[in-house]
């Protein structure tokens, strides 16, 4: 036996259809509808009908909203599954400190040439060795066709079943477990994709009093707003109860429009966090965010963090509990720097002193005018400890939305290219790797969709005429609908053997080892980051307690004058020196130092 139930508050009849028998929900209070069938059980097909299916053959067949599988695809019927039947081997499993984690962001589709989480599973020893601490995928919920980026998901519940079925996301994550990595996973509650997206037949999930990009917006605060919120709250408490993930990061958080008193954020931070209570695990929420607002990361409660003399910044209501933060100014400020590119938003960036700003202060703009967005933009970080924002110099967004799907290996000097990786990975911030910038691979990651003929020729053409506008040559812009562009973005992991890209995997590895290592590296304290720079002689000097960390993007070698008892721990080129107090380092090389 199992009990439906349905949210669909503007039906006048409700029905399910199991083995083509079509069975009555009845209705309950809060537009709810229920029903107990005896031949229902885990492995069985089934799918909603509204209104009054008896009378009308042609009614369409529904999958549920809360589908916990979808095996035939985003239209097809939903498939009842027993999460408790999964066997898991993780009952000792406690994920390693946020704050001293390693992320690596991995799209399944690409990761390997299968595009499976089996697949994926074989590969987790190389990301162990490697250093790092918790793997975050890209979203596995189900979306329309075989290969996509998962943004457009519709089926919220449903693990993207070309990735595997339900067991074999469990069966990642319990590998992963085994190997001391802990699991986070990209979810999007900002938008549905447009194929398969029926939300919208069962209830006002969507509200047109505000408009995104996507079109209207998730219902947040109008009336009925109450379940929407709980739907996406079931949704995140779900990843992490039954699928045992560590974490989660939400998609685009400027993206949701609530004006509520207590906030989608804050009210699934407190969901999360409490649900802690109930499983004894520790899970973290993290924000994708470009508001600039520390607000996000600001405790609900009051008190510091831990911060000698700081204030109690945390008064309820001050902040919406969220445990971390992208922070897209480390990642344009150390970009605009290497590259020279100014299109864009990158328009606000560009000086060594906004990169300088960027590790000192968490936010370049901070309050201050935006030329590009030409308004006043962000709000100061303040007594927040460094590892609540996340620092990167490549993920999918800023790798997948060049127009050719560019890494930084790919436009930058092999030098740029390891000077971009020491600096994120010695900054302040909880450093961020995409999968394959360890080896420098040679594939891109371009921007592919797996859509409906009429929907595919507009993504298409609408990612054309987008960089167009930059001056791209239509032609020259690969068709996200092309199956090449898919193929193109899958890893090379014979690659990682082979010159130049072991000797990049061998900087990565040791630069990992040293965070790892060094207790200052970890030190979440901004007041402990000291940075001095030279716009003319172009060449940047970070110091975290006893290590300095400097590079030059100079033409000609510079000498800088460093801390008593200094000793070079890594160098990215031969031709770098240390004598007395004297660091010499040549055009794009970086040197990281220790001292007594």
């Amino acid at each position: 036996m199992h009990c439906f139930r349905l949210w669909a508050p503007n039906a006048k009849k409700v029905s399910v259809q199991i083995a083509k028998q079509k069975h009555l929900l009845e209705k309950q209070d809060g537009g709810w509808w229920q029903a107990d069938i005896d031949a229902a059980g885990p492995g069985v097909d089934y799918a909603y009908f509204l209104d009054d299916p008896a009378l009308d053959d042609q009614a369409l067949a529904l999958p549920d909203p809360r589908s916990p599988w979808q095996p035939n695809g985003i239209h097809g019927s939903s498939r009842l599954l027993d999460h408790a039947a999964f066997r898991w081997t993780d009952d000792a499993w406690e994920a390693p400190p946020f704050s001293s984690a390693i992320i690596y962001e991995l799209h399944i589709g690409t990761f390997t040439p299968e595009g499976t989480l089996d697949a994926a599973q074989t590969k987790l020893d190389s990301l162990r060795e490697l250093g790092i601490t918790h793997v975050e995928l890209m979203p596995v919920n189900s979306f329309p066709g075989i290969q996509g980026w998962g943004y457009d998901g519709v089926d919220l519940f449903a693990p993207h079943q070309p990735y595997g079925s339900p067991e074999s996301l469990k069966r990642f994550i319990d590998a992963c477990h085994a190997k001391g990595l802990a699991v986070l996973l990209d979810v999007v509650y900002n938008h549905l994709g447009p194929d398969g997206n029926y939300l919208g037949k069962f209830g006002p999930y969507f509200t047109n009093a505000h408009h995104t990009p996507w079109g209207d917006a998730v219902n947040l605060e109008d009336a009925g707003s109450h379940e929407v919120r709980r739907f996406f709250c079931d949704n995140a408490l779900m990843w992490l109860r039954d699928y045992h993930f560590d974490g989660l990061r939400l998609d685009a958080v400027h993206a949701y429009m609530d004006r509520s008193a207590i906030h989608f954020m804050e009210q699934l931070g407190a969901e999360v966090h409490a649900l802690q209570a109930h499983t004894g695990r520790n899970y973290v929420v993290i924000a994708e965010s470009d508001l600039n607002d520390p607000r996000l990361v600001t405790a609900r409660e009051a008190g510091g963090y831990g911060v000698p003399g700081a204030p109690a910044v945390g008064a309820p209501g001050c902040g919406y509990g969220l445990d971390a933060q992208w922070s897209d100014d480390f990642h344009h400020s150390l970009v605009t720097a290497l590259t020279g590119d100014r299109s864009g938003y990158y328009a606000d960036f560009g000086s060594l002193a906004d990169l300088a700003k960027s590790l000192r202060d968490v936010f370049v703009y901070d309050g201050r005018y935006s030329p590009y967005r030409d308004r006043i933009h962000g709000r100061p970080v303040v007594n927040l400890p460094a590892s609540r924002f996340l620092g990167y110099s490549q993920d999918h967004d800023q790798v997948g939305n060049r127009a050719k799907g560019e890494r930084l290996a790919h436009i930058v000097s092999n030098g740029r290219a390891k000077i971009a990786a020491a600096l994120t990975l010695t900054a302040p911030f909880v450093p961020m790797l995409f999968q394959g910038e360890e080896w420098a691979a040679s594939s891109p990651f371009q921007y592919f969709t797996n859509h409906e003929p009429e929907l595919g020729r507009l993504v298409s053409e609408g990612r054309r005429k987008e960089f167009a506008a930059f001056g791209w040559n239509p032609t020259d812009i690969p068709d996200p609908q092309d199956p090449g562009t898919f193929q193109r973005s899958k890893l090379n992991w014979d690659e990682r053997t082979t010159p130049p890209h072991a000797e990049m995997l061998e900087w990565y590895r040791k630069l990992i080892a040293l965070r790892h290592a060094t207790p200052d590296l970890t030190d979440p304290d901004l007041s402990h980051v000291e940075v001095r720079f030279s716009e003319e002689a172009k060449w940047v000097l970070m110091e975290r307690g006893a290590v300095t960390v400097a590079f030059s993007l100079a033409t000609n070698p510079v000498q800088l004058e460093v801390r008593s008892g200094s000793t070079i721990a890594l160098g990215s080129s031969s031709e770098i020196h240390l004598s007395n107090n004297s660091l010499t380092l040549p055009t794009d090389s970086l040197a990281v130092l220790t001292s007594e």
